[in-house]
């Protein structure tokens, strides 16, 4: 494991030591990792599944029907 010495401001000690606080942490490297992870899985969001993409083929190809009053069609006036 890699050890570094990180200089803080204000703020950001604070939102890491309520990370802390709320997740039950045993220490600001802890939560310093915890952010990391979850800025990981946000940005790194994985593609779209390929059996979902087959389905969205799929429903695509399916005959639709063609409406032009909504409301209407299914009695919400």
């Amino acid at each position: 494991m890699v050890q570094a010495l990180v200089k803080l401001n204000d703020n950001i000690n604070r939102v890491l030591n309520i990370i802390k606080a709320k997740y039950d942490l045993k220490d600001k490297s802890e939560a310093i990792e915890f952010v990391v992870n979850k800025y990981i899985k946000f940005e790194n969001e994985p593609e779209l599944r390929p059996e979902f993409i087959e389905k969205v083929k799929k429903i695509k190809k399916e005959k639709s029907i063609r409406v032009d009053d909504f409301a209407k069609r299914y009695g919400l006036d």
